[in-house]
């Protein structure tokens, strides 16, 4: 009985998953699209637990990005879990819709795609790796760089496989790397940018890698597939976030706490003097705000967002803002305590940067940012003072300029971040030859 189940659910599944991928190609073959297929175009695909966000960027000759189509589309509740995909079908279509209303503000039609990837399941962290060279006098060149690197990736990958078991209660499952980055590298002692051609007995690499279940993976490349896509890269969301704000300057003197609040989990990366210490996700963002109130007034999800957007305007009685107030405070507790415990685990910084910037959906709720800006939470963690919190603009994106008027607030900034990996991976692809510099962000695979 179990086994005819299974096939019935599965059968299920691939229909909806046909009607979905019918519909799909039947709106975008009646878009009237005012071009062809452009390769000067990318787009970035902010899957979200409440909405799905479609940016178009049209690359620059000098190396920026323009925004010259925006779309947007809500997510139904059952299509997205903890930030993953959990009803590829439903996402698909959903990914449709908000893809052909930025291709028809575009007038082109993209083919190039970078999708970004979240959820608690998500691992990143920085390693860091002392060499013994056996011959000290001998210059480094590009291929002893590479085996270092490998080896860093492969001790980070055992780490992310060990994690995710840990939490898994023992459960293995596959994993795949997503992005990898340069934080510092060291010979004998001294900070280098570039290693190549200098002679020394220890190496010092410290980077940044970010591991991803191949189930989730597998998820965004099947929606890619059925979008008709080539997804060129998967970025870690709170990876993509410090893309966004560090730009193309590696050394860049840049110090702080990036959070990404959405529907469904708050992501955090930790930048120090321009480097991408590490990432941590939890699973409380946005969503559970709205269940907390729908759970304790008794009223269903969508009275419940209603009540929790309109908390700060007069669309909501004043009998009832007690005890509104009462239950977005005790989950604001949750969760603040969930940013102490990911940020605990940073413990081998000497201290946190006192800068917070915040972004996505769940963020706009005032209390998030009153409650950061006036508890003592931070007191239990190593920051040298009290911490000052500050939404991300768009303006502030480095590289990216919106024609469009249409992205302009803290929600767009990871979508933002999307389409700097994407110009990334398009730059590094595109330099078959290029400095060592560009070797080595290649193998990295940034």
């Amino acid at each position: 009985m179990l086994a005819k189940l299974k096939d019935v659910s599965t059968v299920a599944a691939q229909k909806a998953l046909a009607v979905a991928k019918e519909k799909a190609q039947q709106a975008r073959s009646n878009m009237p699209v005012k071009g062809a297929k452009s390769d000067q175009h990318i787009v970035a695909l902010d899957i979200g637990t409440e909405y799905v966000k479609a940016l178009i960027g049209k690359v620059q000759p000098d190396g920026g990005i323009e925004i010259v189509g925006m779309g947007r589309q809500h997510q139904a509740l059952t299509d997205m879990q903890a930030g993953a995909i959990a009803d590829i079908a439903g996402v698909v279509e959903n990914c449709d819709k908000a893809l052909n209303k930025a291709e028809q503000e575009a007038g082109v039609s993209v083919r190039q795609a970078i999708i970004g990837i979240a959820g608690e399941l998500v691992k990143g962290t920085t390693t860091t790796v002392r060499v013994s060279r056996k011959d000290s006098a001998k210059q480094l060149d590009i291929q002893e760089m590479e085996k270092i690197i490998r080896l860093v990736q492969d001790r980070a990958e055992v780490r992310a496989r060990q994690e995710l078991t840990w939490e898994l209660g023992g459960k293995e499952v596959p994993v795949r790397l997503v992005n990898s980055a340069l934080v510092s590298l060291e010979i004998d002692g001294y900070p280098v940018t570039n290693p190549i051609g200098f002679q020394g007995k220890d190496v010092v690499v410290q980077l940044y890698t970010a591991f991803a279940p191949m189930i989730h993976i597998g998820a965004l490349e099947k929606t890619a597939s059925e979008l008709d896509l080539d997804l060129i890269a998967v970025a870690a969301e709170p990876f993509a976030v410090s893309r966004a704000v560090i730009g193309d300057i590696p050394n860049q003197s840049l110090s702080a706490v990036l959070m990404d609040v959405g529907g469904g989990t708050t992501d955090i990366a930790v930048v120090n003097d321009g480097g991408v210490q590490g990432t941590k996700m939890f699973g409380i963002g946005g969503r559970a705000f709205t269940r907390a109130v729908e759970r304790d007034l008794g009223v269903d999800f969508d009275q419940a967002e209603a009540l929790k957007v309109g908390l700060s305007s007069s669309r909501v009685p004043t009998q009832k803002r007690p005890d509104i107030e009462k239950t977005l405070e005790k989950t604001a507790d949750v969760w603040i305590s969930g940013i102490e415990l990911a940020l605990a685990e940073f413990d081998k910084l000497d201290h946190l940067p006192h800068r917070l910037f915040l972004c996505g959906g769940g963020s706009s709720l005032d209390m998030l940012m009153s409650r950061l800006e006036e508890a003592s939470w931070y007191k239990s963690l190593p920051f040298t003072r009290k911490p000052s919190v500050h939404h991300i603009r768009p303006e502030q994106v480095v590289g990216i300029k919106d024609v469009t008027g249409k992205v302009n607030d803290h929600t767009f900034i990871t979508a933002m971040g999307l389409l700097r990996v994407g110009l990334d991976t398009l730059q590094l692809d595109g330099s078959q030859g290029g400095s060592i510099r560009e070797k080595l962000d290649r193998m990295l695979s940034i």
